[in-house]
């Protein structure tokens, strides 16, 4: 039987299987809890607003993030999320999992 804890525990889990919804919610909790849109977090992480978009979908369908603001601009609307990750394994596994910085090739 699956209770409710279970699925979002599970929801989690598919949150943070991915790379870059790891790096975003890194990102997020890096900002200080404050409020980030896809295309700021697509400058910052260097990124494609196209990935980045689907990939912050991915999140707050899986209630990683939540949705706190929208704001019209240039004839579209930006969409501000905030990350709504409490659950220290998973704070502690973001932690561990931050990426070292990118050198030079070789």
């Amino acid at each position: 039987m699956t209770t409710a804890s279970d699925t979002g525990v599970n929801d989690l889990f598919v949150a943070m299987a991915h790379p870059l919804r790891r790096r975003i919610l890194r990102a997020m909790h890096a900002n200080g809890g404050g409020d980030l849109s896809p295309r700021e977090l697509s400058q910052r992480l260097e990124q494609p607003l196209s990935r980045l978009s689907y990939h912050v979908k991915v999140l707050a369908r899986c209630q990683a993030i939540e949705l706190v603001a929208t704001q019209p601009v240039r004839g579209s609307t930006q969409h501000f999320y905030r990350s709504v990750v409490a659950a220290d394994w998973a704070l502690m596994a973001l932690e561990a999992s931050a990426e070292p910085p990118h050198k030079g090739r070789r």
